[in-house]
Order: C-alpha cells, then sequence, then structure tokens
C-alpha cells in the first residue's frame, strides 16, 4: 500500500499567529526593502507639520529649523538602524526583544505605552492629517474623511507584514516624486532668510526653541524606534547587519529631513495659527494649483503608509504585553480592535491639531528616550550571549535594573526638565519668559529626552552589579537560536 503525501498547508492570505518568533524556513527578503519600509510612513503631512512648527511655534528662522530638525532626526535615525539591525538574528518583535532588558512582566510598562502611543496615539495623529486632506481636497466632512481613512488603514495592517512591505515599496515611488516637487515648491516659495510669516530669520524665543526643536524632530523620528525589529525579523538570519541598519536609518533620516524642511520653509511665508494646516500648505501660496492637489492626495495616502505599520505594531506591542488570545489571527482582530478605538481618538483630536501634536512628540520623545538606554546598554551587556530562553512568555524572567532605570529616566527628567503647555518642569520653568500670556522665550528648551537617555543608562548600569540579572551563555557557533513561547497563545 503506497502512502498517499498530506497536500501542502495552503498559505494564508491573512498573516496568521501573533507575535511568535519567525522560523528559519519563512525568512526572506532583503535589508534594502528597509529603505521603502521607512520612507514611505513619513510621506505625509504630520512629518510636515514638525516643520512647521519649529518655525511657526516654536521660533527658529529657516536655517535654525533645518540644523534642529537635522540633529534630532538624525538621533533617531542612528538609534532606529542600530534597534533594526537585531532583527534577523533574533527573528521576534522589538517589544518583545525588551524582555531582557526589563524581564517579562516589567516589560509590561513599556510595551503598554507603545501600545497607546503607537496603535492609538500616532494612528490617531496621522488619520487627522489625512482627513484634513480628503476633506480639503473632495469637500467631504471631517467625520466621513476619517471614517474612509481608518477603513483603508486597518485593511492594510489586518493582512500583515508582507502586505505592508509591498505597500509601503509602491508608496515610497508615487509619494515620493509628488512630496519631493511640493518640498521643491515649497523652498523656491519660501522666504528663507526669514522666520514665521516672514519675521526677522533667528532664535525669536531664545535658543530654548532650537532645543525643544530637537526634541520634538527626535520625538517623531524615533517614534518608530519600538517598531523596528517588528519589519527585519522575517529577514534570513545571514543578512548583513550594517546593510540592514544603513537602510532603515537612512530611510527615517533622509524622509523626514527634506519633508521637515519644506514645512519650515512654508512657515515662512504663511500664517499658520489660523485655518486648516493641509490647505495653507498646499495653497498657491507655496505651490501651483495642481501640484497643491497632487500633494492633498500624497497626504492622504501617506497618512495610510504611516498608520498601517502603526496599527500593525501596535497590535504586536498589545500581544508583548503577554495577554492571551486564543485566535489563529490574533494579530489581525486587534489590528481591527485599535482602528476602531483610534477613529474616535481621532474624531476628538481633530479640533485642535496644533496644539494636540505638539504635545503629543514632546511626550513620545519622554518616554522612547529612556527606554532606548535601557535597551542599548542592556543589549551591550548581553553582546555574543544567548538571549533566546528569555523571551519566552512563560520564562517570567527578571531584570529589574532595567525597570527601575525606565522609571527613574522617565519621572525624574519629566519633573525637572519638561517644558510642554500641559507641564513645565521645577528647573525648566524659571527660565521661561512670557509676554501676554506667551512664550516669549523658551529658556533653557526641553532637556527632557537627552537627561531621561543618560539617567536611564547610569541608573541601569549602578544596579546592574547589585541585582545581577541572568546573562546567558555564548552564543552557538551558527550564531541562531530560536526562541520558543513568545506569544502566550502559542503551543510551544
Amino acid at each position: 500500500m503506497t502512502a498517499v503525501a498530506a497536500p501542502p498547508e495552503k498559505k494564508s492570505f491573512v498573516e496568521p499567529g501573533g507575535i511568535e518568533a519567525i522560523p528559519l524556513d519563512r525568512r526572506h527578503g532583503s535589508p534594502w526593502q528597509l529603505l521603502a519600509t521607512w520612507t514611505a510612513p513619513n510621506l505625509e503631512f504630520a512629518t510636515v507639520f514638525v516643520g512647521i512648527i519649529a518655525v511657526a511655534f516654536f521660533g527658529l528662522g529657516f536655517w535654525q529649523a533645518v540644523g534642529a530638525l537635522a540633529l534630532g532626526n538624525a538621533l533617531g535615525g542612528i538609534s532606529q538602524g542600530v534597534l533594526s539591525s537585531w532583527g534577523p538574528r533574533d527573528g521576534v518583535a522589538q517589544m518583545v526583544l525588551g524582555r531582557t532588558a526589563f524581564g517579562t512582566r516589567g516589560n509590561i510598562l513599556p510595551a503598554t505605552l507603545n501600545t497607546l502611543m503607537a496603535g492609538l496615539g500616532w494612528f490617531a495623529t496621522n488619520s487627522v492629517s489625512g482627513a484634513f486632506a480628503l476633506s480639503s481636497l473632495t469637500t467631504i466632512p471631517i467625520w466621513l474623511s476619517l471614517l474612509i481613512i481608518v477603513v483603508l488603514e486597518v485593511a492594510v495592517a489586518f493582512v500583515g507584514h508582507d502586505l505592508v512591505q509591498l505597500f509601503e515599496r509602491y508608496a515610497t515611488i508615487i509619494l515620493g516624486i509628488i512630496f519631493l516637487l511640493a518640498t521643491i515648491f515649497a523652498i523656491v516659495s519660501g522666504s528663507l532668510s526669514h522666520g514665521a510669516n516672514g519675521s526677522p530669520g533667528g532664535f525669536s524665543l531664545g535658543f530654548g526653541g532650537f532645543v525643544v526643536t530637537v526634541a520634538a524632530a527626535f520625538g517623531y523620528a524615533a517614534g518608530w524606534n519600538p517598531y523596528a525589529t517588528d519589519y527585519t525579523r522575517y529577514l534570513p538570519v545571514g543578512a548583513s547587519r550594517l546593510k540592514t541598519g544603513l537602510a532603515a536609518g537612512i530611510g527615517d533620516f533622509v524622509s523626514c529631513t527634506v519633508l521637515m524642511a519644506a514645512g519650515a520653509a512654508a512657515a515662512t511665508v504663511l500664517d499658520f495659527g489660523k485655518g486648516n494646516p493641509t490647505e495653507l500648505f498646499t495653497s498657491d501660496t507655496v505651490m501651483p494649483v495642481v501640484i497643491g492637489k497632487l500633494t492633498l492626495l500624497a497626504i492622504f495616502f501617506g497618512a495610510i503608509a504611516a498608520n498601517a505599520l502603526n496599527i500593525y505594531s501596535g497590535a504586536m506591542s498589545f500581544l508583548a504585553v503577554g495577554i492571551k488570545i486564543p485566535f489563529r489571527l490574533r494579530r489581525a482582530i486587534v489590528a481591527v480592535g485599535f482602528g476602531v478605538i483610534g477613529f474616535f481618538i481621532a474624531l476628538a483630536a481633530s479640533g485642535d491639531p496644533k496644539g494636540t501634536y505638539e504635545n503629543f512628540l514632546l511626550v513620545i520623545s519622554y518616554w522612547i528616550a529612556p527606554w532606548l538606554g535601557v535597551v542599548l546598554i542592556d543589549r551591550y551587556k548581553r553582546r555574543g550571549t544567548r538571549i533566546a530562553s528569555y523571551l519566552g512568555d512563560s520564562a517570567r524572567y527578571t531584570n529589574w535594573p532595567g525597570f527601575i532605570a525606565l522609571v527613574v529616566g522617565i519621572v525624574i527628567s519629566v519633573w525637572l526638565f519638561s517644558n510642554q503647555t500641559l507641564y513645565t518642569g521645577i528647573i525648566a520653568a524659571p527660565t521661561e519668559k512670557f509676554a501676554d500670556g506667551f512664550v516669549a522665550d523658551y529658556g533653557i528648551g526641553d532637556l527632557t529626552p537627552l537627561v531621561g537617555f543618560v539617567l536611564a543608562i547610569v541608573v541601569y548600569l549602578a544596579l546592574f552589579p547589585v541585582f545581577k540579572p541572568k546573562v546567558g551563555t555564548p552564543m552557538p557557533a551558527e550564531g541562531y537560536e530560536q526562541p520558543t513561547h513568545v506569544d502566550a497563545a502559542s503551543p510551544v
């Protein structure tokens, strides 16, 4: 009797599972695809608006703004490259890797923060800008524009990794051409020797305005850091770490800096304190009518490119908390849930996009900077060692130095140095000056991200020899050890 071979397993259209480690036989792709992965999501109006607020609200001239924006983006791009390079070896999402730095249960804090910031915060922020663009282009009401864009964003994220990567690849080409034209016209139309709306260029709100701009730009570019290995975990184990890091970092830095420069240039000739910001940026004062219409369309699709990643990674972070969802399509189901909640948050935020966005950028940098400090120093401590046994949901691994360092870094830096409308730190506050209820000088600016980053590293190094968390044995010769039972719902 001849045995009948079992039919091959049919590949699912929707990426199944949750946050399990990617096995070797499912690895594919090239490091250079990350150029598109981290270029496309920045080709949207939220990026442009960072440049606008640098000039219009932080008081910089065009050239000072470009310098501050480039510095913040460079710091965010470098960290994006470093983190992305870890994906091929370990094959797990970024928030899962955090289990070595913070412990299985300690990692719940950063995973929850990223769930809120990515799946809800960034999602709402970008959806608002895309909805404004669609409304300006078609006169459709904001709420309906928002509903349309949310449905499209959720659809891409629901299908999963491969569709997200494919969408970003084609979006980079099409949106890149349109936004490049918009940037050229914005710079040509701008009054580059001036500041906001033709005012004298320079530090009109003090050098602190420069520091705040660096923090805001870092918050934007580094906002992708907690997602980094989500999009490199499918790469083959042998993929070049250098190429992986360069592609991710360059894509993030260049796209952010170019579009932010366009926003800064536009702010030198327009008053962005009033009216729909997307309509102002695409008006005939900045660019020809045809280019303006195309740019509005690009803003709409750019929001989809950004939020496909935000919802996808938000769902990954949610599962990294350790919640057991026993459904084969659990990641996809969570993504839909975020879309529904995010729609209502975006609808509420659409009333004050300027104030909401400015504060959100700074808050992002407040937690990412100390998180980044802990993650980087922990990885250095574990260089060349096995970490797979610490990544499983059932490992119950503890690393109190990482958790304490994160909390101390966030709390102390915000308490002392935060500088935004929601709260001003006790050291930053006395250096500010006000006139008629508005900031006339930012004083020392916002040093929260820098202080949080350094403080977290110092605390971690001080506590590491006290608590002595486990560090793995040397890596095997093949340089790979697959983590098991990473997802709470996975059988192994």
